[in-house]
């Protein structure tokens, strides 16, 4: 893998990529960008850059940054797939200092759970306990799925 940076500088993501890349994903295809930019507002993001500053990767968690936090939005563009940064992009944010403390860390996957039990994720403990509510659009998607 050539020399890759993870920064949270916000100031760094090309939105428009970012956009593109999640309008094409599985879990939110055809996003407006307009959501994406409230989406990254209100959430910690990683990029993961080239030497000439292309960001190649991006991840986000939304958290109170002291009991629960979500990792979302995990994405690795094709030119740098099976090289291990989906990894250390969620390893960067499990390992990071504002949510040591966080006593639920949890995301969704379709097919990436061994990236993420790599790194202590495991199906949950309690399914019992947990609820969701959908948007009409989101469950849609899901029955499609």
């Amino acid at each position: 893998m050539p020399d890759i940076e993870l920064s949270d500088d916000t100031s760094r993501l090309d939105i428009a990529r970012i956009h593109a890349w999640l309008a094409s994903s599985y879990w939110t295809p055809d996003i407006a960008r307009a959501q994406v930019e409230r989406q990254i507002a209100g959430s910690h993001c990683l990029g993961a850059y080239l030497p000439d500053g292309t960001i190649v990767a991006f991840a986000r968690v939304i958290s109170d940054r002291a009991s629960f936090a979500w990792l979302a939005d995990v994405w690795v563009d094709e030119s740098v797939r099976g090289q291990g940064l989906g990894t250390k992009l969620a390893r960067w944010f499990v390992e990071h200092p504002d949510y040591a403390g966080v006593r639920r860390f949890g995301l969704a996957t379709k097919d990436a759970h061994g990236v993420y039990a790599k790194l202590g994720f495991t199906p949950l403990a309690r399914p019992d306990r947990l609820m969701e509510k959908l948007s009409g659009p989101f469950a849609a998607i899901l029955e499609q799925d």
